[in-house]
């Protein structure tokens, strides 16, 4: 009898123990998510070499980069979308994100180009956004292409054509929330290719892939390097290659989620990451502006050059000399503009005289009475109006 009364108050203080939250600490800690995605796979093999498929390489990649992650870090949980050669739609793969409450979505593909003999190589990575140049548009069009052997995807992508342009100018309005997270990966990742892999770094940039567009997390998606270039693919498809690639992955993950713990700054390229203040008055260039100009009833036409979460320093190296520079906010991001002028034609010339050798992903932008709008539509009532 004495033993069973004591088995009743060992089990009644557990249950109160759960009860109360009194459990071993760290046992209610949330794990931190990452979703590794394989692009491509099943009957859609991406991008085709001499020897070796895209759907191949990714997944080798991704599972390393998933082994690394679950053997050395306690703290993280990984999801796959796919561990085998299978196929799965751009549409469940964010879905799978999304229900795991991932905290970081890493998309990993192999770039191609037309000629199976291009000396093109390097690596890049993507985060959301509409892109600034042809040959991030086609990049993302061939990521995008998956969808056309999906039964049902003009009813569940709303009629969005990846072969056409102007499907695209739906990124244009997007506001990502997660940009600087995501840039912030994206540049970590860039750096240790670099660095570790000593691959050649083709850089961060920004276009619309509709995997990522679809995900509720800091997104990137990565080229690994290109198929098509015959010693690349050799790389590629190497044992050594596939795992330097993983680990370079793994130990930028390692560094974000680290980053995310201390708040530390983050600089590098045209972007800086840093914790986030808000700065005095006096440091804000659009404060300085007459407010005349600024409620002019016709379009005003000025450059973006780059984006930050801060305020930068007047003179800021990252700016390469242009001044004087703005900056307008937008989503919690700084953006950071040159030129200004009610007159396109004057600023188009200025940015291709002064900023695209600087900023080779520049870009015009328009506003009317204060208020960012359509470039297209600004576009048009300045050729009305002329």
């Amino acid at each position: 009898m004495k033993r069973y009364k004591f088995y009743i108050v060992f089990v009644s203080c557990v249950f109160l123990s759960f009860l109360s939250g009194t459990l071993p600490a760290g046992a209610s800690d949330k794990l931190f998510t990452v979703v590794i995605d394989a692009g491509h796979g099943g009957n859609d093999p991406g991008a085709i070499g001499r020897r070796g498929r895209e759907k191949n390489i990714n997944l080798s990649v991704a599972l390393k980069l998933g082994k690394l992650i679950e053997g050395n870090c306690k703290d993280a949980k990984v999801v796959y979308t796919r561990k085998k050669d299978i196929f799965v739609p751009l549409h469940r793969r964010a879905e799978i994100a999304n229900a795991a409450k991932a905290d970081l979505f890493i998309s990993i593909h192999t770039n191609s180009l037309a000629s199976r003999n291009s000396r093109v190589q390097g690596t890049e990575t993507y985060t959301l956004g509409l892109h600034r140049t042809e040959d991030n548009l086609e990049v993302a069009k061939k990521e995008n292409a998956v969808i056309l052997i999906e039964d049902d995807y003009q009813q569940r992508y709303a009629g969005f054509n990846p072969n056409s342009s102007e499907s695209y100018i739906i990124f244009e309005f997007l506001q990502d929330k997660y940009m600087a997270q995501s840039v912030s990966f994206a540049r970590l990742v860039q750096k240790q290719f670099r660095q570790s892999a000593r691959r050649v770094d083709k850089g961060v940039h920004q276009a619309g892939f509709l995997v990522l567009r679809e995900t509720s997390m800091p997104s990137v998606l990565i080229e690994l390097g290109y198929i098509t270039n015959p010693s690349e693919e050799q790389y590629l498809l190497s044992e050594s290659g596939s795992s330097a690639l993983a680990k370079s992955i793994y130990q930028a993950f390692l560094a974000y989620k680290q980053e995310g713990k201390q708040g530390n700054v983050i600089e590098s390229g045209n972007v800086v990451e840093t914790k986030k203040e808000e700065p005095p008055v006096s440091e804000r260039s659009e404060d300085k502006k007459p407010q005349a100009k600024a409620q002019s009833a016709q379009p005003v036409f000025k450059i973006q050059i780059l984006t930050s979460d801060r305020v930068l320093p007047v003179k800021s190296r990252l700016f390469k000399g242009l001044a004087p520079v703005g900056w307008y906010k937008e989503g919690g991001i700084y953006k950071y503009t040159y030129g200004e002028s009610t007159d396109y034609n004057r600023i188009l010339r200025l940015k291709r005289s002064k900023v695209d050798a600087k900023f080779k992903d520049a870009f015009i932008i328009a506003f009317k009475n204060g208020e960012k709008m359509n470039i297209n539509q600004a576009i048009k009532e300045f050729k009305q109006n002329r």
